[in-house]
């Protein structure tokens, strides 16, 4: 075997391993991260361009929300100063009661004041309400209830399903003065 033998100055060898080592220590320290971040910040404009995306997408369902809130109603529950009704105007509550299940769409089976509440000097009154209809209209009758000002409480609600409607059992206290 021939043996293959370079002659290159040993100058230029020193220059060639220099100047090399320079190319290599620029790539390794200018390049690469260069590079890495260009990427990072590619993969930052790409997430933003999603965003924007999904917010021009949210903002059509939220001009939708806004204008169908200020095309609605704001719903205020009833909430009277409380009151006192005289014992002898006591009758004046089953007529409040059945008008409120009438709107309500609930018809009103029973409604019977309880005169033992009265037994020991109570300033309440219970009544023994019975009424039928759709439990969505129980919601309606209940705010109803809550706008008659000399309602104290309702204590209990019992709900039974029959096999044609809904039968709703609710003891309601009322204030009254002797």
């Amino acid at each position: 075997m021939n043996k293959f033998k370079i002659n290159i100055p040993e100058k230029s060898v020193k220059y060639l391993i220099i100047c090399s080592g320079i190319v290599l220590l620029t790539l390794l320290v200018g390049i690469v991260p260069l590079y890495r971040s260009n990427i990072n910040v590619n993969n930052d404009i790409k997430k933003l361009q999603y965003q924007i995306e999904e917010q021009k997408g949210l903002g059509a369902i939220y001009t939708t929300l806004i204008k169908s809130i200020d095309n609605k109603e704001l719903v205020v529950l009833p909430n009277p100063s409380k009151t006192v009704l005289p014992l002898r105007e006591a009758n004046k509550f089953q007529e409040a009661f059945k008008d409120a299940a009438r709107k309500s769409g609930l018809m009103s089976v029973s409604l019977t004041p309880d005169l033992t509440s009265l037994a020991n000097s109570s300033s309440y009154l219970l009544h023994n309400a019975v009424i039928k209809g759709e439990f969505v209209n129980l919601r309606k009758m209940l705010i109803g209830l809550s706008s008659i000002s000399y309602v104290d409480r309702i204590e209990e609600i019992r709900i039974q399903q029959n096999s044609d409607t809904m039968e709703y059992k609710i003891k309601i206290w009322i204030a009254i003065s002797q």
